[in-house]
């Protein structure tokens, strides 16, 4: 692709979700949703093939349903009140219509389907955007408006989100749908919280991002796209096997890495609202999650792929390309706990 279009398409990638953050203008937003939906669709069909067409295809049209929900319900408000922001007498079923968009673009169960599919069919480091980036605008919405939010919907989509998201990853093979899957499950926590205490979930957000973007490096470093070829990454990249085998503990939320941190503070968020039942689901299936993350490690560290070359190490050139933000993000992923209280504050 010309490099000047690429410019251009990150560029407005970039300014898509900052419009919506910036914005209390729901029309804006909107426009900033619309922005880094269009622009991310060039880099889904870079490749030509009926997979990433597939892909872009779905993605296309989940999304702009979605959208065209937001906004009817933008334009349905400004009938109501004259204003472009939502107030406390707007209807309960614009703020549910809201939500319900809303989920369908951040992939939240039970619009979760398109999510895994279009991960898988795109590149790595689009795939990479998708499942960080491009989940900025709609949770920055969900933040603006989280005191008008029905907090029954709300819990069923985060125990939902959980629960697909831990079932789904368990028999997958293929890492990016792993990934996405992770992902599904990460939602699920931060909507879960989010009635009670929003800046939690601006808190799980980061450290989400921080632990997806060393994971998807180390992937892309090693090639790695099924289970089968992370057999082969033990004696092609030795370090990268020990630093993805602990940010995927840290993704699991194992204590002391930086994971365990916004599990910890969201089950007791949530036992402080009496939320016993839910807080309780939510832990055992962080297990399930810290399962299927095992047996990624598993199968980089303890299985042995078949191969016909007798020699131990393959040669290879020095991987340069992520060499100065691996350590500092493998750093930020699991070192991260001990800065618990200036976090939590």
């Amino acid at each position: 692709m010309n490099p000047i279009t690429l410019i251009i398409i990150y560029f407005t990638i970039i300014m898509g979700p900052a419009i919506t953050m910036s914005s209390s203008n729901l029309l804006l937003m909107w426009v900033g949703l619309e922005m880094s939906l269009l622009a991310i669709i060039p880099l889904l069909t870079n490749k030509k093939s009926p997979r990433s067409t597939e892909a872009a295809t779905k993605y296309f049209l989940t999304q702009a349903t979605a959208s065209m929900i937001i906004l009817l319900a933008i334009v349905l408000n400004y009938k109501q009140s004259g204003m472009w922001t939502f107030q406390q007498q707007t209807n309960s079923m614009l703020f549910n219509m809201m939500l319900i968009s809303l989920s369908m673009k951040l992939g939240l169960a039970p619009f979760h389907y398109w999510l895994p599919e279009v991960t898988q069919g795109i590149p790595m480091h689009i795939g990479l955007i998708l499942l960080t980036w491009q989940k900025i605008a709609p949770l920055s919405m969900l933040y603006q408006i989280y005191q008008f939010l029905n907090p029954t919907i709300t819990t069923i989509l985060a125990i939902s989100s959980v629960l697909i998201g831990a079932w789904g990853g368990l028999n997958q093979t293929q890492t990016r749908k792993i990934m996405a899957y992770s992902s599904i499950a990460h939602m699920g926590w931060m909507v879960a919280i989010l009635p009670h205490n929003p800046n939690l979930t601006l808190l799980n957000l980061t450290i989400y991002i921080l632990l997806t973007i060393p994971m998807f490096i180390t992937l892309m470093m090693s090639s790695a796209t099924s289970i089968n070829s992370l057999s082969l990454a033990w004696n092609k990249t030795p370090m990268i096997l020990a630093m993805a085998s602990i940010i995927l503990l840290s993704l699991g939320g194992l204590p002391p890495l930086t994971g365990f941190l916004p599990k910890w503070a969201i089950i007791s968020e949530l036992l402080k609202n009496n939320c016993s039942i839910l807080s309780t689901l939510m832990a055992i299936m962080a297990l399930l999650n810290l399962f299927f993350y095992t047996r990624l490690i598993y199968s980089m560290s303890l299985t042995m792929f078949p191969t016909n070359n007798n020699s131990k190490m393959i040669s290879h050139h020095p991987i340069l390309k992520y060499n100065f933000i691996l350590p500092t993000l493998t750093v930020l992923s699991t070192l991260t706990l001990p800065l618990s209280s200036q976090l939590m504050t």
